[in-house]
């Protein structure tokens, strides 16, 4: 294993499916607050919508469906990313449904931090690991 340093100011991917992008929109203005203090990258529309509705920059790939998942996933492999927020709609068939299950699959792989869900994400936010270094243990490949 490798150890990597997550710092303070940590790599925050937001993502969403079609029907749990208002939840996460509004999940993240609860907690604009705390994603201020981070960068934050989003694919496609959320990354639009999440702009528009905090106010901060967010580094936008392309939609999901189109290769953003990919992007998101190879950010995953080059170390680029710290936490995914992704809320997935699990009711629903994506027709991405590959590219969503290699992204988990790649967070969990590369020991990322991942939530899939309200209460998951809340919990990570308001942890005091958010605000210090944190060593992280990666693959050797």
């Amino acid at each position: 294993m490798q150890i990597r340093t997550i710092r303070p100011n940590k790599r925050i991917a937001l993502v969403a499916h079609d029907k749990r992008k208002e939840e996460l929109l509004e999940w993240a203005k609860k907690n604009r607050q705390v994603l201020q203090k981070h960068e934050l990258v989003a694919t496609g529309t959320t990354g639009k919508q999440m702009e528009e509705a905090l106010g901060l920059p967010v580094q936008r790939l392309i939609t999901g469906p189109l290769g953003g998942d990919q992007q998101l996933g190879a950010k995953i492999a080059q170390g680029e990313m710290d936490l995914v927020i992704f809320f997935w709609d699990l009711l629903e068939a994506q027709p991405h449904d590959s590219d969503v299950k290699a992204l988990i699959r790649l967070a969990v792989a590369w020991n990322i931090i991942i939530a899939c869900n309200i209460t998951t994400a809340d919990f990570i936010l308001s942890s005091p690991l958010m605000d210090v270094d944190y060593e992280l243990a990666t693959p050797e490949h």
